[in-house]
Parts: structure tokens; sequence; C-alpha cells
């Protein structure tokens, strides 16, 4: 009987076909979820289904994307992906792992802890200790806590403008997340790890600071040398990513940072750049021991 690979997103976009199409190489049967239609079961069976259709008998379930929602909405879809671990279905990433992530605060502190370089940051409710951080560092990114593509960071390099913002994040109960900004000839590498190696990486450059593919950066094959490899599986592993992008800076005064993790990288702009097959390789690996 084919092996059956579930897909956890919120609709059917590129990612989800090109991991339906590699699934399919590889003799298996895909199946696709809506994470927002997910139903539990408490005292019967099945423990988890989606309209009728069960989900623990995959053999493994992929994550691609956990659309934004209520605070009840996200626990709760949350809470599914633990129950499929429970249930001994092989979740990718696991629930743990994406929870370190989606918090930038949380994924920060480990790097740090770790003696993995990243950016200098203050993360903090206190309107006061954050305008001072701005005024300390001089120039800085504020970013959303949880967020993704760059969509909301700001840069502020003068005190009056990082008071305006400041208040107006205030007003809206936001945690202010401040880091340094450090200069980066306007590009950055996104390292694309799958298990225990990068499997392609691309480099990105912004018409602006901004390195997002998703905000117009321009995007070219990028060949890392071995340190910045073993940096990003390095940093994946530590967090517990079975495949991650992991954002590498290489500044302008000769060092190299880790900024940013994400537990559901995209890959259509690093598609772009590679020949490497990457939908295959993430399902290649999800059929590989654990």
């Amino acid at each position: 009987m084919a092996a059956k690979i579930g897909i956890l997103s919120s609709q059917k976009g590129f990612h989800v076909l090109a991991l339906e199409q590699a699934a399919r190489a590889r003799g298996c049967e895909p199946a696709f979820y809506n994470i927002a239609r997910l139903a539990g079961r408490i005292g019967g069976s099945p423990a988890l289904q989606m309209r009728g259709e069960q989900i623990e008998d995959c053999q493994a379930v992929l994550v691609r994307t956990i659309p934004s929602g209520s605070l009840e909405q996200i626990i709760f879809r949350m809470d599914t992906l633990h129950r499929l671990e429970k249930l001994g279905v092989r979740v990718v990433n696991s629930a743990s792992a994406i929870e370190r992530t989606v918090d930038k605060y949380y994924t920060s502190f480990l790097l740090s802890d770790a003696g993995i370089p990243t950016p200098k940051t203050l993360v903090t409710e206190d309107f006061d200790a954050a305008l001072a951080f701005c005024r300390d560092m001089g120039d800085v990114v504020l970013k959303p806590i949880f967020g993704s593509e760059g969509k909301g960071m700001v840069r502020v390099s003068d005190e009056e403008t990082a008071y305006r913002v400041l208040r107006a994040w205030e007003l809206n109960r936001y945690v202010f997340y401040v880091q340094e900004f450090l200069p980066h000839f306007q590009e950055d590498v996104r390292a694309f790890v799958v298990g225990k190696e990068v499997v392609a990486a691309m480099r990105r450059r912004g018409a602006g600071w901004k390195t997002n593919f998703a905000q117009g950066a321009k995007v070219e094959r990028a060949e890392l040398s071995a340190d910045m490899e073993a940096l990003a599986i390095d940093a994946a592993r530590l967090i517990g990513l079975e495949y991650a992008g992991v954002d590498l800076m290489r500044t302008e005064d000769g060092g190299t940072y880790v900024v940013e993790i994400n537990s559901i990288p995209g890959w259509r702009g690093l598609q772009q750049t590679t020949s490497q097959n990457i939908a295959r390789r993430i399902i290649d690996h999800l059929l590989s021991p654990p």
C-alpha cells in the first residue's frame, strides 16, 4: 500500500502542488488537509480528521502554513500537531520546533545562548526601555515578534521617529522587538536546510535595506563557504528543525550573523536559482528514517 503523506496548509498553492507532485513521483499518496478545518475527537475515532477524512493514518505530515487567527485558533492548531505526534505520526516540522521559531524572541535567545552570532536585540513591553534602546543603538529595526516575509518591519534611525512608531505599537498592544541595524550591502543569504545539509542557497538583493523575496528582492544562486554552511546547519539543528530557511547576513565589517530562522520556509524564489528539486528533497527526507 502506498505511503500516505499529509500536507497541512490553508490553500493549495505553489508549494502544496509541488509537494503533491514530488510525493506521487516517489509512489506515495499525498493528502491535503486544510489546517483551519481540523476536528479533534476525544473518546472516539478517528482522533483527528478533516470533514470525515482521517489524518492519523498518515506516515508523515508536513506543515506548510499556519495561517493567522485568534489566539484560540492558533493554540488549537498547534495542539493538533502535538496530538498527531502523540498518535505516532511524524510531523515535520515538529510542533515544538515551530513554536520556537514563530516567536522571534525565543529564537534569538536560543541562538545567542548557544554562541551563534545574532544581532543585539531588545524585547520588551516597556515603552521607555524600548525608546532608550533605540537611542543607544542609533539605527534599529522594529519587527513584529510574530511575523514573516518582512511584513511590518520598520527601520528607525532618529529618536523622534522611534517615539512615534513605538507609541503607535503601544496603542495596538504589541511587544517591542527592537534589533540593531547591521550594514549589510543590502543583501543577505537564504540557506535552505533539509536534514543535515544545505540543499540550496540564494543571495537576495533588495532595492532598499529589506532583502525578502516577498518584498521584491532580486535573487541569484549563492555558493556558501564551509563556515556559512555549518552555521546554517547548526542553527537549524539547535532549534530542532528538519527543514528550515536560515537567513545569514554578511555585514560590512566582515561578520556573519544568523538573523532569522523560518520553520515553514517557502522556496518559490530559491527554486529559480537551483537545479535541485526542493519539494522532492523534502519528500525524500520525510520518507527517510527519523
